[in-house]
């Protein structure tokens, strides 16, 4: 399932257990069952359905929400290999420590609201009639050094906008990873049929404003005095890109 497809059910139950997988990322079908209550071989016949339907995908012995997996991409530079694929839900932990550790000084809001919300919902990958939530990530030897995310909000005045976060922890940066992952998160967006990605930082994040201006983006606008961190009021810098 395209996670900006049109949810779509024909029938209640099959709509509470849809729900209750996204909201919980990844569970076991008895646990799904046993909160809605439903009789055993009915639960068995919708979960099949949905299966069918390219809704749902079982993995490890979880319930999940499917997904078009795109194939992965590999590069190498200086001799470091480097895997750039999406997100799944057992990456969560590491890319919220990924995440935290890469914006550092805390002049990345967007990054660091991006990485509460996951941990506290405790869900990567999201797909509703209010949002979609998507990660690509880099890894190297198996691990996340990286990430790209693009957040959607399906309400029609907003649903051909994404929110993009990018980063790259320190000691892998200078490889052109952060370049791949934002290449891969607007082509991304392109082919979702987005037709605009943004995103604000602090103006103290001259690195993050560097680094997209070089991409293409644009400053579209300045908020003053719109953060306070440390004690200190900083600008918002709101940068944009059309697809």
């Amino acid at each position: 399932m395209d996670l900006t497809a049109e949810l779509s059910f024909d029938h209640d139950d099959r709509r509470d257990i849809y729900d209750y997988v996204e909201r919980h990322g990844s569970v076991k079908p008895q646990k799904v069952r046993r909160a809605l209550d439903m009789d055993p071989r009915a639960f068995g016949h919708h979960v099949a359905i949905l299966k069918r339907d390219g809704v749902l995908l079982e993995s490890e012995g979880e319930l999940r929400i499917a997904h078009d997996d795109e194939l992965e991409a590999e590069f190498s530079s200086d001799g470091l290999q480097v895997t750039i694929r999406r997100a799944r839900e057992e990456d969560l932990t590491g890319l919220v420590g990924v995440i935290r550790q890469a914006i550092g000084d805390g002049t990345y809001v967007d990054a660091e609201t991006v990485a509460d919300v996951v941990e506290s919902e405790e869900v990567l990958l999201r797909h509703n009639e209010l949002q979609s939530r998507v990660f690509f990530v880099a890894t190297v030897d198996g691990e996340v050094v990286g990430w790209v995310n693009l957040t959607t909000h399906e309400t029609e005045k907003l649903d051909h906008t994404a929110e993009l976060t990018v980063g790259v922890l320190e000691q892998y940066r200078g490889h052109g990873i952060g370049s791949e992952l934002l290449d891969r998160g607007v082509e991304w967006a392109s082919d979702s049929g987005y037709e605009k990605i943004y995103n604000s930082v602090p103006d103290a994040n001259e690195g993050a404003i560097d680094f997209l201006e070089a991409h293409g983006w644009e400053v579209e606008a300045v908020r003053e005095d719109h953060y306070k961190i440390d004690g200190e009021y900083l600008d918002e810098v709101m940068l944009a890109t059309t697809v």
